[in-house]
C-alpha cells in the first residue's frame, strides 16, 4: 500500500469514528459496512470511553429514535446507556469527560447533564462539584439554585464561582481601566491642559528659584496641575441589571464589570439589580464580586418601571451621567411609564442605551416592540459582547454618539 493510499485510509477510519460517536451504538452495524477492518473495528478503547459518556447525557432524551445512517443530514440515534444516580459513576463521567473533550466541548455536556438528566449531584455533593470544570454556564446554575446548595456545598460552590469571576476579570480588567483612563484623562487629548486645573500653589513654590527680581516677575519653568481623573467623580456609571433567567450571562458579566468599574476612583458606580423588586447591590459590587453574584436571584418576573425609577436620583448631573440598561426589555411592569422615564431621562441630557444581552451567544431574544419605541427615542438598543463593552464605554465618556457606537460593537442592529 502506498503512502498516498494508507493517508487516505486512515481519513476514512476517522471519518467514520466521529460519525459513530455522532450517531451512538445504533448506529455501528450500518457504519461497520463502510469501515475497511469490518464490524466493531470503528471505535478503539479510548473511543469506546468517549461514546460512553456522551451516552449517558444524549441517550433516550425524549426526542423518540431515529434510525441511524452514514448520511451526514441523519438523526441522532436512540443509545441505551445511562448515568444513573450512583455517586461513583457520576465522579468516573466528569472524570472522562474531562479527560477526552477539550474545555468548551465540557461545558456543554455538563450544561446538558444538569438540563437532561437533572443531575443536581453536580452541585449538592462537594466531592463532585469540585471535578465540575468552572464556567459561566454552571455558575448561573448554581445562582438559580442558591437557595436549595446545602450547606456542606456551599464553600466549594463559592470557589468555583470565584474561578469563574477571576478569569473573566482577567480577560477584561485591563481593557476597561484603561477604557476609563483613555476617555477621561485629559493630558492624553491635549498638550495643553486645563487652566482650571492648574495647581497654582505648587507651581509657584517649584518655580520661585527662577523669579526675575529685575522685572519682578515669576517666569515658570514648569507647570503643575490636579489629575482631575484621580481627584474628583467625573462620571456616574450606572448599570440597572435585569435578573429574570433569561439574563443570566448577562447578569454575570455585567457584574464583574461593574465591580471593575467601582474600583475606578474617577467613577461613581452604581449597580442595581431588578425582576419586581429591586436591589441595590453597588456596596458589595465595590468589596467582592462573588458575594454580589451570591446576592442575585435569577428568575422571577419583570418590573423596568421601577428600577429606572430607583435609578433616578443618583442622577445629579445628567451630562456627566451614563446610564446602561441591561434587560431584554420583556417588561412585566407599566410599560408607558417605563418609556416615558426613558425619554425624560434621555432629554436631560444622560447617555443612555439598553444592552438587549452581554454574552457571547450573538443576537438575543427580546421585546421588538419596546427596542423600536427606545431606538425611536435616540436610545439605542442592541447585543454586546463582553470584549468589546470597553469600547463601547469609551467611546461613551468621550461624547461619541451612542448610535454610532452600538452599529460598530453590537448585534440586534434593526432598531437602531
Amino acid at each position: 500500500m502506498t503512502t498516498a493510499e494508507q493517508q487516505e485510509l486512515n481519513e476514512r477510519r476517522q471519518k467514520l469514528k466521529r460519525w459513530r460517536l455522532i450517531l451512538g451504538e445504533a448506529a455501528e452495524e450500518k457504519l461497520n459496512g463502510f469501515s475497511p477492518e469490518g464490524a466493531g473495528a470503528l471505535l478503539d478503547e479510548e473511543a469506546r470511553i468517549m461514546d460512553e459518556a456522551l451516552a449517558a447525557i444524549y441517550d433516550e432524551t425524549g426526542n423518540g429514535a431515529a434510525s441511524a445512517s452514514a448520511d451526514p443530514g441523519a438523526s441522532k440515534a436512540a443509545r441505551k446507556a445511562g448515568l444513573g444516580a450512583s455517586s461513583p459513576k457520576l465522579a468516573k463521567w466528569l472524570g472522562d469527560i474531562r479527560t477526552f473533550f477539550p474545555p468548551d466541548v465540557v461545558s456543554v455536556i455538563q450544561a446538558d447533564a444538569i438540563e437532561r438528566k437533572g443531575l443536581k449531584q453536580l452541585l449538592f455533593e462537594p466531592e463532585m462539584l469540585e471535578q465540575v470544570k468552572p464556567d459561566i454556564h454552571m455558575v448561573a446554575t448554581l445562582m438559580a439554585l442558591r437557595g436549595k446548595i446545602p450547606e456542606k456545598t456551599k464553600e466549594t460552590a463559592r470557589q468555583l464561582v470565584k474561578a469563574v469571576v477571576d478569569e473573566i476579570m482577567k480577560r477584561m480588567e485591563n481593557d476597561i481601566r484603561k477604557a476609563v483612563t483613555g476617555a477621561l484623562n485629559r493630558r492624553q487629548h491635549s498638550p495643553l491642559p486645563s487652566l482650571s486645573g492648574m495647581d497654582w500653589k505648587r507651581t509657584i513654590a517649584k518655580n520661585l528659584k527662577h523669579y526675575d527680581t529685575e522685572n519682578r516677575r515669576l517666569i515658570p519653568e514648569r507647570f503643575y496641575f490636579f489629575d482631575r481623573a484621580r481627584r474628583s467623580k467625573e462620571w456616574t456609571v450606572i448599570l440597572d441589571i435585569d435578573q429574570s433567567g433569561s439574563m443570566a450571562d448577562s447578569v454575570i458579566y455585567a457584574s464583574v464589570i461593574g465591580s471593575v468599574l467601582a474600583s475606578l476612583p474617577a467613577l461613581e458606580t452604581r449597580v442595581v439589580v431588578f425582576d419586581t423588586e429591586v436591589v441595590d447591590l453597588s456596596e458589595q459590587c465595590a468589596q467582592d464580586p462573588v458575594d454580589m453574584l451570591f446576592g442575585i436571584q435569577l428568575g422571577g418576573g419583570t418590573d423596568i418601571n421601577k428600577s429606572v425609577a430607583y435609578c433616578e436620583p443618583f442622577i445629579t448631573e445628567p451630562q456627566k451621567t451614563l446610564f446602561i440598561l441591561i434587560s431584554d426589555l420583556y417588561e412585566g411592569g407599566n410599560v408607558s411609564a417605563f418609556l416615558r422615564r426613558m425619554d425624560e431621562m434621555k432629554a436631560s441630557g444622560v447617555k443612555a442605551m439598553c444592552l438587549l444581552a452581554l454574552s457571547d451567544r450573538g443576537v438575543p431574544s427580546y421585546d421588538e416592540a419596546n427596542a423600536k419605541k427606545l431606538a425611536q427615542m435616540g436610545i439605542p438598543c442592541f447585543g454586546c459582547s463582553p470584549d468589546r463593552l470597553p469600547e463601547l464605554i469609551e467611546g461613551a465618556l468621550k461624547g461619541m454618539d451612542l448610535a454610532t457606537l452600538s452599529e460598530k460593537v453590537g448585534t440586534a442592529k434593526g432598531h437602531l
